[in-house]
Parts: C-alpha cells; structure tokens; sequence
C-alpha cells in the first residue's frame, strides 16, 4: 500500500497556517488488509479505518458515482485499483485536492498536484475540480464556510465556481441536507475571522434563503441612518457577526447570537420603514423557527432569545432603573448562569460596533452589566430574615435586596 497526507494538513501550511487534524488516503489497500494490519473500521458510509497507535484517520482511496439526491446519494468504489488522482479528482476544491506522500519512515515525501491547486493557492482563487461539484450540495455550504475562513487572506470563489453554486441553487437540492449538516457548517463559519463572507458568498450564490430564510429576509431592509450609516440590514448583520468574531475568537455561541439578534427587523411593516418600533418581541417568532428547523443547541439558543429580546435595553443601560436592571438579569437567568451574561454583554457591543464608521465607538454597557450582575449575585439574606419569611416572599425580599445593592453601587433610582 502506498499512504498519503491530504486535506487542510496539506493545504494549510503551504499557506502559513498551522495545521488541524491529519488525514490520509491509502491507495492499493482492501479493507481486510487494514484490518490485518491492526487498523479499525470506523467509516459507515466508505472504508474509513483508525490508526492503532495515532487514531489517525486513514480512507481508502475512492471514486463517488451520484445514485440519488442529496449529498448521501452516492455509489462509493474502493477497489484497490482506485489511484490517488483518482482519489483527488473526487474532491470539492482543487486547493483541498493537494496531497504529500508519506515515506516509509514517515518523513514527508513529494507534493502530488495534478489539479493545480498549489496554483489556485498562490492565486487566492477557491476554484471547484471539475462538474461532479453540483451532485453534492453541501459542497455550496463548504464553499461558504471556507470564504469565512479564507477571505482575510484575500481569496474569493471562482466566477464559474459559483456559477455551479447558483445552479445547485436552483435545483432545489439544498432541501436535501440534514438540519445537522446544515448546523455544522454554520457553527465552524460562525467560528471563523470573517463569518460576513459565508452569508454574502450564499446570498451572491442564491443559496442563503434556502439554508437561512430567515437572515435573507434581511437584505434590503432598510434602517434609519443616524443610527445605521450602512442603512441595509443585512449589511448590518454581516458586520455585526465580524464584529463578534474579532470580540470573541471561535465563540461560535456569541456568533449566533449577533447572526439572528435583528430576524425582526424583516417582519416590519412597509410604512412604518426606516423605523422598527418592537423589532425584538417581533424577532423571537423566526428565531425559535430557525433553531427548531436546525435543531440549534439549547446553550446557543438560550442566548440567542436573550440578546434578541434584550439587546436594546443592554445599550440603553444607563438609562435603567435598578430594579429594571435586575429583572433583565432574572429574565436571562444570569443569576444561575452569569456567563450568559457574560456573552450577552459582547454580543451587545458587537451589535453597537457593527456599523458602518463606528467600529471604534466605546460601549461601556457591557461592563456595567456584568457588574451589576456581580453586586447582585453577592446579596445574601441574613438568616434571620430567611427564617421569618416564606414561600414566594423569600424571592421578593432577595429581589428587593438587589435592587438596594444595585442602586447604591450604580448611582441609579430604585
């Protein structure tokens, strides 16, 4: 057998990065002889084996013969006469269809490129391999999730890539995949430098109403400019999700939450635009649709609802009452989980800083929330009145306390 490295572990240092997860392609093996020769079988859908030592991945080398919609509608072939190139002609994007032998000691042997996607690489062009790209839709996501990746380093889709991309569109295949599918590539694009460019390479490729119908439905809407200078929404939203990568790095929790803070934005009535009077109650509708269709994380959406309905009330914190200060925290349950708040506070600033000019703009709103919380989170009834009080009137009393605590620590009214 003859074994080869694959995939980002390839591609990524070739472009100054650190490499993930190593992944191998063994060509001119069978599956018994894997298993002879102490690997274990792991793959369900094609001859995916475990190393004994390294748990390494390593996949026989395979072609793919579409047999049906969606992207497990494939016919896989891993007869031992299936070549690397073979192998590399399958993939999505020549820049992943790069691979490097492995000699018999281990060491790193020749770069193997016939798709040229060391060239693709130098040219910053993400570039499809050849017409099977359109018999897998999750390849447009892929495409989406790698620009939110790749776009700081300046590459952009190729005009026929995402010619194949509107075609796949159109076709109507995109309902095919699976809500968790769908999650996945959604969640790694949030974590990425600049999830702005999955939504814009999905909404340039006719994708994004598909997978998100509810953030498409943003585009176009139109905001007051004194307060948004970019005036689209969904412009809003794309620098709002930048914004909250650049806070917090690979939080993909604080990405959602900026990605679906505005969905009420697209409900508002044709007279009353520019304005959106109520567009946080009127936004929780499409965003428990969104997370039950994808199946969202309770953490994520937990969040999510929170900075949805809250967000407005966050930036305006200087202007609360103390009490109204801590019935937001019990809303948001923070007091069980004061990193919610936490979250809450950046998704907030990325919010007030994803506007167009005013990336720099202070936002002092979040610290004083998490510092409220603290003060409130400190308050402890004596034992004595604990022990003169029952039911419901323990809650009110603690209630009452915070309030007392915030408002001397704050300067603000009860």
């Amino acid at each position: 057998m003859r074994v080869y490295l694959v995939g980002g572990a390839v591609r990524d240092p070739l472009l100054g990065l650190a490499p993930g997860d190593r992944d191998f392609v063994v060509v001119g093996s069978t599956p018994q002889q894997m298993l002879d020769a102490g690997f274990k079988a792991v793959g369900r859908d094609f001859p995916v084996f475990l190393h004994p030592q390294t748990g390494e991945e390593y996949a026989l080398a395979r072609t793919e013969r579409k047999s049906g919609r969606g992207y497990r509608g494939f016919v896989v072939d891993a007869d031992p006469s299936v070549t690397l190139e073979d192998d590399l002609q399958r993939r999505d994007f020549s820049i992943n269809a790069i691979a490097r032998e492995i000699r018999d000691d281990g060491s790193l042997g020749d770069i193997v490129d016939p798709l040229d996607g060391v060239g693709d690489l130098e040219r910053r062009v993400l570039r499809h391999v050849g017409p099977a790209f359109t018999e897998d839709p999750l390849r447009v996501l892929r495409a989406a999730r790698f620009m939110a990746r790749l776009a700081p380093m300046g590459f952009a889709v190729a005009p026929e890539t995402m010619a194949l991309m509107r075609e796949v569109a159109a076709s109507g295949e995109l309902a095919e995949l699976t809500p968790e599918r769908v999650w996945q590539e959604l969640r790694r694009a949030l974590a990425s430098a600049t999830p702005s460019a999955f939504l814009r390479t999905l909404h340039d490729a006719d994708a994004l109403v598909a997978v998100l119908p509810e953030v498409d439905a943003l585009y176009g809407v139109p905001q007051r400019a004194e307060y948004h200078p970019e005036v689209d929404t969904g412009v809003h939203v794309e620098m709002v999700c930048d914004m909250a990568a650049a806070l917090a790095p690979g939080d993909d929790a604080i990405g959602f939450a900026a990605l679906v803070h505005d969905l009420g934005k697209a409900r508002t009535p044709q007279h009353v635009l520019p304005k959106h009077i109520g567009h946080e109650q009127a936004g929780l509708a499409p965003l428990r649709d969104l997370c039950d269709r994808l199946k969202v994380p309770g953490a994520h959406r937990q969040l999510a609802v929170a900075v949805c309905r809250e967000h407005l009330n966050v930036h305006r914190f200087d202007e609360l009452r103390a009490g109204t200060v801590v019935d937001l925290l019990q809303r948001c349950d923070g007091f069980r989980n004061p990193q919610r708040i936490a979250q809450m506070a950046i998704a907030c600033e990325a919010d007030k800083r994803g506007r167009l000019g005013l990336s720099d703009v202070p936002y002092t709103q979040g610290a004083a929330l998490v510092n409220a919380l603290e003060v409130a989170r400190a308050v402890r009834l004596d034992a004595d009145a604990q022990a003169a009080l029952q039911g419901p009137a323990v809650g009110e009393a603690l209630r009452s306390a915070r309030i007392r605590a915030v408002a001397q620590a704050t300067g603000k009214k009860p």
